[in-house]
């Protein structure tokens, strides 16, 4: 029996995945540096006062990626717990961090977190 590789059908590569910053397109992350979470079980794991009050009780798509900490990130080696993340290039907000953690919208709790909203990035599948 042969091997994959010898007989041509080599498994392609799965594409790579960038996040650049929207007003200036500097990359900020790739696909190898999220943070993956499961998800939670939407508003049913917020407090009561953060829903919004709707009979929904399906988990709604993550709005935010989370990360590790990364050079770029200039709160973080300036020693804060807990601040804004901007963009290195154009100092738009790009997302927030703590290191005691936060929750997703989905309702997972990562801890720590290095949270950048999607609305401010632009996904490049290269």
């Amino acid at each position: 029996m042969a091997d994959a590789s010898s007989s041509g059908l080599e498994s392609k590569p799965k594409p790579q995945v960038i996040y650049r910053c929207k007003k200036c397109r500097r990359i900020v992350a790739a696909q190898e540096n999220i943070v993956p979470h499961e998800r939670g079980e939407g508003e049913l794991s917020f407090k009561w006062k953060k829903r919004s009050g709707s009979d929904w009780e399906e988990a709604a798509d993550c709005t935010s990626i989370f990360v590790e900490p990364m050079k770029w990130m200039e709160a973080v080696e300036e020693g804060h717990v807990e601040e804004k993340l901007q963009c290195m290039g154009c100092k738009a907000r790009l997302g927030y961090f703590n290191w005691a953690g936060m929750q997703c919208n989905c309702g997972a709790w990562i801890n720590p977190a290095f949270q950048l909203h999607k609305s401010r990035l632009d996904e490049c599948h290269i």
